[in-house]
């Protein structure tokens, strides 16, 4: 089964008219997207867009075999011509299947948005999903194949890719492809880079793919280090890189501070923004979940883990630090460091670069500094990606 998008960008298409956004000066040649819509096998055309004729003719397809024209969510703006020869579009209610002379039998998938998803399938039994903009399936049934290929607005709904990556509807070997891509995100590598933490990956406005067809998936970095400074935004990028995978584990090493309004404050931001379907735990004994099998381990973060560490060896005291604090302490950062090699989880860790600033006016101050800048220097050394995030830009360190 053969899938041509027309287009891959959202509704308003990028760049969008008159916008003065960075993104959107940035779209040009290549990287300008028209709205999605895809061409099936020259016989079905799943969302009509103004210069669906033309882009076909572009990709070297004609529009004139198509014989099956249906819409996945409310189009704004003035009516879209419908080219001469196409089929009235429409729409099939949610759970109807539909068979076309083709072979392809189409069912409605219901939305949690408005709009109707559609699966797709080919008389050699080949699967598609095509979700529409800000969708994601109301209900989807485990136990179900993996589908070969997933088409959707994975930057717009990552919860969506979460979703069927619970219920198998996405396995391994799943050729996720983003579209509906607007100027919510800067294009480019930060983009490629961002689908490809959820392996997935985009292609440009009239690539023909093969449904089935190998395509090395996007590898996802199983151990990710995040560092950067304070309201750096790097517990929002390290967020974002697990976003579309289930039940993940949150494990916050700050724990909690009765009467301390500020930090209760920055909690709930963390909890608010955070997937529903993820989980919390509190705690800074990190070597037990590291070493047993489960979903990914986002852990914010390792500053406050060595906080704690720190505590429980005596380490703020000159005497004690100097007669067993420095060798016990080294002991839980080894401990950690091994416990980081062999885990057998996705995992992504924050911690804070405390080395850049001020040189702190106390031992002790110092003592921390230079604690972290070890601790995060060997922690780096055990992962595949580690990224420095700065003014809310992840500059690539490691991958």
């Amino acid at each position: 089964m053969e899938v041509t998008l027309l287009g891959t960008g959202s509704p308003a298409g990028l760049p969008q008219p008159n916008c003065p956004c960075a993104a959107c000066a940035a779209a040009r040649g290549s990287r300008a997207r028209a709205a999605t819509a895809l061409l099936i096998d020259g016989a079905l055309l799943l969302d009509l867009t103004p210069g669906a004729a033309l882009a076909a003719a572009r990709a070297g397809h004609s529009l004139v075999g198509v014989r099956q024209v249906l819409l996945t969510h409310p189009h704004d703006g003035p009516a879209v011509e419908l080219p001469a020869g196409l089929p009235s579009a429409g729409r099939v209610p949610d759970g109807r299947v539909l068979t076309l002379i083709s072979g392809h039998r189409v069912r409605a998938v219901a939305m949690d948005h408005p709009g109707t998803g559609y699966e797709v399938s080919s008389p050699e039994g080949d699967r598609l999903l095509y979700l529409p903009p800000g969708g994601a399936p109301a209900g989807v049934a485990e136990g179900r194949a993996a589908y070969e290929m997933v088409v959707a607005d994975v930057v717009g709904r990552p919860d969506a890719i979460a979703r069927l990556r619970a219920v198998g509807a996405i396995g391994a070997t799943t050729d996720v492809i983003a579209v509906h891509i607007g100027h919510e995100v800067p294009g480019g590598p930060e983009l490629d880079r961002r689908l490809a933490a959820a392996g997935a990956r985009t292609v440009p406005d009239g690539t023909t793919l093969v449904v089935g067809e190998y395509h090395a998936v996007p590898d996802v970095p199983r151990r990710t280090l995040v560092t950067g400074g304070a309201r750096s935004g790097k517990s929002l990028e390290a967020e974002r890189r697990l976003e579309t995978f289930p039940g993940v584990l949150y494990v916050a090493t700050g724990g909690t501070r009765q009467g301390d309004e500020e930090w209760a404050a920055r909690v709930d931001l963390h909890r608010d923004r955070r997937p529903g379907s993820w989980r919390t735990a509190e705690t800074c004994d990190l070597v037990p979940l590291l070493t047993e099998d489960g979903p990914p381990l986002l852990i914010d973060c390792l500053s406050l883990w060595l906080t704690d560490a720190m505590d429980q060896v005596g380490a703020w005291d000159d005497v004690q630090w100097r007669e067993s604090g420095e060798t016990a302490l080294r002991k839980k950062v080894a401990e950690l460091v091994t416990a980081v090699r062999e885990t057998p989880r996705t995992l992504v860790a924050v911690t804070n670069e405390a080395g850049s600033g001020v040189v702190p006016a106390t031992a002790s101050g110092r003592r921390f500094r230079d604690e972290l800048g070890r601790l995060n220097a060997a922690f780096a050394a055990e992962c595949e990606q580690v990224l420095l995030v700065v003014a809310g830009q992840p500059l690539v360190l490691r991958s």
